[in-house]
Protein backbone atom coordinates (compact mmCIF):
# COMPACT_ATOMS: atom_id res chain seq x y z
CA UNK A 1 0.00 0.00 0.00
CA UNK A 2 1.44 3.33 -1.04
CA UNK A 3 2.17 5.77 1.74
CA UNK A 4 -0.36 8.59 1.68
CA UNK A 5 2.35 11.06 2.51
CA UNK A 6 4.60 9.99 -0.38
CA UNK A 7 3.37 12.65 -2.88
CA UNK A 8 4.27 15.43 -0.47
CA UNK A 9 7.71 13.91 0.20
CA UNK A 10 8.44 13.46 -3.54
CA UNK A 11 7.30 17.02 -4.18
CA UNK A 12 9.81 18.23 -1.64
CA UNK A 13 12.59 16.15 -3.17
CA UNK A 14 11.74 17.20 -6.75
CA UNK A 15 12.21 20.92 -5.99
CA UNK A 16 15.98 21.40 -6.51
CA UNK A 17 15.36 25.09 -7.25
CA UNK A 18 14.78 25.55 -3.58
CA UNK A 19 17.46 23.24 -2.29
CA UNK A 20 20.37 25.63 -3.11
CA UNK A 21 18.71 28.86 -2.12
CA UNK A 22 19.83 30.94 0.79
CA UNK A 23 18.80 30.21 4.33
CA UNK A 24 15.75 32.48 4.31
CA UNK A 25 14.06 30.96 1.27
CA UNK A 26 15.23 27.52 2.32
CA UNK A 27 13.36 27.92 5.58
CA UNK A 28 10.28 29.27 3.87
CA UNK A 29 9.95 26.65 1.14
CA UNK A 30 11.18 23.52 3.00
CA UNK A 31 9.20 24.05 6.23
CA UNK A 32 5.87 22.79 4.79
CA UNK A 33 7.53 19.53 3.73
CA UNK A 34 8.96 19.13 7.20
CA UNK A 35 5.51 19.77 8.71
CA UNK A 36 3.92 17.24 6.36
CA UNK A 37 6.49 14.62 7.35
CA UNK A 38 5.67 15.27 11.01
CA UNK A 39 1.97 14.74 10.25
CA UNK A 40 2.74 11.51 8.44
CA UNK A 41 4.74 10.25 11.39
CA UNK A 42 1.85 11.14 13.71
CA UNK A 43 -0.55 9.25 11.44
CA UNK A 44 1.67 6.19 11.47
CA UNK A 45 1.84 6.28 15.26
CA UNK A 46 -1.95 6.68 15.47
CA UNK A 47 -2.42 3.72 13.11
CA UNK A 48 -0.15 1.54 15.24
CA UNK A 49 -1.99 2.56 18.40
CA UNK A 50 -5.37 1.87 16.79
CA UNK A 51 -4.18 -1.54 15.68
CA UNK A 52 -3.00 -2.31 19.22
CA UNK A 53 -6.37 -1.14 20.59
CA UNK A 54 -8.22 -3.49 18.24
CA UNK A 55 -6.13 -6.44 19.35
CA UNK A 56 -6.73 -5.51 22.99
CA UNK A 57 -10.49 -5.22 22.44
CA UNK A 58 -10.60 -8.63 20.75
CA UNK A 59 -8.84 -10.24 23.71
CA UNK A 60 -11.16 -8.50 26.18
CA UNK A 61 -14.23 -9.71 24.30
CA UNK A 62 -12.81 -13.21 24.22
CA UNK A 63 -12.35 -13.03 27.98
CA UNK A 64 -16.01 -11.98 28.45
CA UNK A 65 -17.36 -15.07 26.66
CA UNK A 66 -17.50 -17.23 29.86
CA UNK A 67 -19.35 -14.43 31.65
CA UNK A 68 -21.87 -14.13 28.80
CA UNK A 69 -22.39 -17.90 28.90
CA UNK A 70 -23.07 -17.76 32.65
CA UNK A 71 -25.55 -14.95 32.18
CA UNK A 72 -27.29 -17.01 29.53
CA UNK A 73 -27.76 -19.86 32.00
CA UNK A 74 -28.84 -17.66 34.89
CA UNK A 75 -31.01 -15.15 33.04
CA UNK A 76 -33.99 -16.31 30.95
CA UNK A 77 -33.66 -13.19 28.82
CA UNK A 78 -30.24 -14.36 27.56
CA UNK A 79 -30.94 -18.07 27.30
CA UNK A 80 -34.24 -17.81 25.44
CA UNK A 81 -36.25 -19.29 28.35
CA UNK A 82 -38.40 -16.16 28.54
CA UNK A 83 -40.12 -16.81 25.20
CA UNK A 84 -40.75 -20.41 26.25
CA UNK A 85 -42.23 -19.26 29.55
CA UNK A 86 -44.36 -16.70 27.71
CA UNK A 87 -45.57 -19.49 25.46
CA UNK A 88 -46.63 -21.48 28.52
CA UNK A 89 -48.31 -18.47 30.09
CA UNK A 90 -50.46 -17.79 27.02
CA UNK A 91 -52.66 -20.93 27.37
CA UNK A 92 -53.03 -20.22 31.10
CA UNK A 93 -54.25 -16.69 30.41
CA UNK A 94 -56.65 -18.01 27.78
CA UNK A 95 -58.00 -20.55 30.28
CA UNK A 96 -58.56 -17.85 32.92
CA UNK A 97 -60.40 -15.68 30.40
CA UNK A 98 -62.60 -18.60 29.36
CA UNK A 99 -63.41 -19.48 32.98
CA UNK A 100 -64.37 -15.87 33.69
CA UNK A 101 -66.73 -15.84 30.71
CA UNK A 102 -68.34 -19.13 31.78
CA UNK A 103 -69.00 -17.76 35.28
CA UNK A 104 -70.52 -14.63 33.77
CA UNK A 105 -72.83 -16.61 31.49
CA UNK A 106 -74.03 -18.72 34.42
CA UNK A 107 -74.65 -15.63 36.53
CA UNK A 108 -76.85 -13.94 33.90
CA UNK A 109 -79.00 -16.99 33.14
CA UNK A 110 -82.73 -16.16 33.43
CA UNK A 111 -84.33 -17.61 36.61
CA UNK A 112 -80.93 -18.55 38.10
CA UNK A 113 -81.43 -17.91 41.82
CA UNK A 114 -80.17 -18.46 45.34
CA UNK A 115 -81.86 -21.90 45.26
CA UNK A 116 -79.81 -23.05 42.23
CA UNK A 117 -76.13 -23.74 42.00
CA UNK A 118 -74.15 -24.43 38.80
CA UNK A 119 -70.45 -25.25 38.90
CA UNK A 120 -68.08 -26.26 36.13
CA UNK A 121 -64.71 -27.79 35.38
CA UNK A 122 -62.58 -26.79 32.42
CA UNK A 123 -60.36 -29.26 30.59
CA UNK A 124 -58.73 -27.32 27.78
CA UNK A 125 -61.73 -26.25 25.69
CA UNK A 126 -64.07 -28.89 27.13
CA UNK A 127 -66.53 -27.76 29.84
CA UNK A 128 -68.30 -30.05 32.29
CA UNK A 129 -71.30 -28.53 34.08
CA UNK A 130 -72.51 -29.79 37.47
CA UNK A 131 -74.76 -28.63 40.28
CA UNK A 132 -78.49 -28.35 40.97
CA UNK A 133 -81.37 -26.37 39.47
CA UNK A 134 -85.08 -26.16 40.25
CA UNK A 135 -86.30 -25.79 36.66
CA UNK A 136 -85.51 -28.25 33.86
CA UNK A 137 -85.26 -25.50 31.24
CA UNK A 138 -82.52 -23.80 33.29
CA UNK A 139 -80.38 -26.90 32.82
CA UNK A 140 -80.80 -26.70 29.05
CA UNK A 141 -80.31 -22.92 28.97
CA UNK A 142 -76.99 -23.30 30.81
CA UNK A 143 -75.73 -25.83 28.29
CA UNK A 144 -76.69 -23.64 25.32
CA UNK A 145 -75.18 -20.50 26.85
CA UNK A 146 -71.86 -22.15 27.68
CA UNK A 147 -71.72 -23.92 24.32
CA UNK A 148 -72.07 -20.57 22.53
CA UNK A 149 -68.94 -19.13 24.14
CA UNK A 150 -66.06 -18.67 21.72
CA UNK A 151 -63.33 -21.16 22.54
CA UNK A 152 -65.63 -23.83 24.02
CA UNK A 153 -65.58 -26.94 21.82
CA UNK A 154 -67.83 -29.25 23.84
CA UNK A 155 -70.11 -29.22 26.90
CA UNK A 156 -70.89 -32.15 29.19
CA UNK A 157 -74.08 -31.39 31.12
CA UNK A 158 -74.18 -33.15 34.52
CA UNK A 159 -76.55 -30.65 36.18
CA UNK A 160 -79.19 -32.32 38.34
CA UNK A 161 -82.80 -31.11 38.26
CA UNK A 162 -84.19 -31.11 41.81
CA UNK A 163 -87.47 -32.94 42.35
CA UNK A 164 -90.61 -30.92 42.92
CA UNK A 165 -91.63 -30.92 46.56
CA UNK A 166 -93.79 -28.49 48.52
CA UNK A 167 -92.02 -29.61 51.71
CA UNK A 168 -88.64 -28.71 50.24
CA UNK A 169 -90.07 -25.35 49.12
CA UNK A 170 -91.04 -24.65 52.73
CA UNK A 171 -87.51 -25.53 53.87
CA UNK A 172 -86.03 -23.18 51.25
CA UNK A 173 -88.03 -20.23 52.52
CA UNK A 174 -87.31 -21.07 56.18
CA UNK A 175 -83.54 -21.44 55.67
CA UNK A 176 -83.40 -18.26 53.58
CA UNK A 177 -85.10 -16.22 56.34
CA UNK A 178 -83.02 -17.77 59.12
CA UNK A 179 -79.77 -17.14 57.30
CA UNK A 180 -80.18 -13.65 55.88
CA UNK A 181 -81.97 -12.20 58.89
CA UNK A 182 -78.69 -12.74 60.74
CA UNK A 183 -76.89 -9.39 61.10
CA UNK A 184 -73.52 -10.92 60.15
CA UNK A 185 -74.88 -12.62 57.01
CA UNK A 186 -77.22 -9.95 55.67
CA UNK A 187 -74.55 -8.45 53.38
CA UNK A 188 -74.46 -11.66 51.35
CA UNK A 189 -78.09 -11.14 50.31
CA UNK A 190 -77.46 -7.68 48.82
CA UNK A 191 -76.40 -8.96 45.37
CA UNK A 192 -78.96 -9.95 42.75
CA UNK A 193 -77.86 -13.54 43.33
CA UNK A 194 -76.48 -14.08 46.87
CA UNK A 195 -73.10 -15.74 47.00
CA UNK A 196 -74.54 -18.29 49.44
CA UNK A 197 -76.69 -20.83 47.59
CA UNK A 198 -79.28 -22.93 49.45
CA UNK A 199 -79.86 -26.33 47.87
CA UNK A 200 -82.67 -28.43 49.36
CA UNK A 201 -83.37 -32.04 48.42
CA UNK A 202 -85.65 -34.32 50.42
CA UNK A 203 -85.28 -32.19 53.54
CA UNK A 204 -81.44 -32.14 53.41
CA UNK A 205 -79.69 -28.78 53.11
CA UNK A 206 -76.50 -28.18 51.12
CA UNK A 207 -74.80 -24.79 51.25
CA UNK A 208 -72.74 -23.86 48.18
CA UNK A 209 -70.89 -20.70 47.16
CA UNK A 210 -68.46 -18.43 48.99
CA UNK A 211 -68.16 -16.32 52.13
CA UNK A 212 -65.48 -13.93 53.37
CA UNK A 213 -64.26 -15.80 56.45
CA UNK A 214 -64.56 -18.97 58.51
CA UNK A 215 -66.78 -17.24 61.07
CA UNK A 216 -69.42 -16.50 58.44
CA UNK A 217 -69.17 -20.06 57.12
CA UNK A 218 -69.84 -21.50 60.58
CA UNK A 219 -72.68 -19.03 61.18
CA UNK A 220 -74.39 -19.97 57.91
CA UNK A 221 -74.16 -23.67 58.75
CA UNK A 222 -75.55 -23.10 62.23
CA UNK A 223 -78.45 -21.02 60.91
CA UNK A 224 -79.41 -23.69 58.39
CA UNK A 225 -79.14 -26.47 61.00
CA UNK A 226 -81.37 -24.48 63.35
CA UNK A 227 -84.40 -24.70 61.03
CA UNK A 228 -86.84 -27.25 62.49
CA UNK A 229 -87.35 -30.41 60.50
CA UNK A 230 -84.22 -30.40 58.30
CA UNK A 231 -82.61 -33.82 58.06
CA UNK A 232 -79.04 -32.56 57.79
CA UNK A 233 -76.73 -29.78 56.59
CA UNK A 234 -73.70 -30.12 54.30
CA UNK A 235 -71.64 -26.95 54.41
CA UNK A 236 -69.60 -26.65 51.18
CA UNK A 237 -69.07 -22.90 51.39
CA UNK A 238 -65.64 -21.71 50.29
CA UNK A 239 -63.75 -18.92 52.02
CA UNK A 240 -62.36 -16.00 50.01
CA UNK A 241 -61.18 -13.25 52.32
CA UNK A 242 -60.80 -10.32 49.89
CA UNK A 243 -63.26 -10.94 47.11
CA UNK A 244 -66.40 -12.98 46.62
CA UNK A 245 -66.64 -14.09 42.97
CA UNK A 246 -70.02 -14.32 41.28
CA UNK A 247 -71.43 -17.82 41.12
Amino acid sequence: MENACAPENRAAQEAPAYANTDGEFHAVFREPAVQESKHCAARRISFVKLKDMRVGIHWKLFGLLPLIACLGMACPEFSGAAPRQAGKAAPKAEENTLAHEIRHQVHVLPFYSVFDYISFTLDGHKVTLAGYVLRPHLRNDAERAIGSIEGVTSVVNAIEVLPKSSTDDDFRRAVYRAMFEDAALQRYAVADIPTIHIIVKDGAITLEGNVENETDKRAAGARAAGVPGVSGVSNHLGVHEKEIPAN
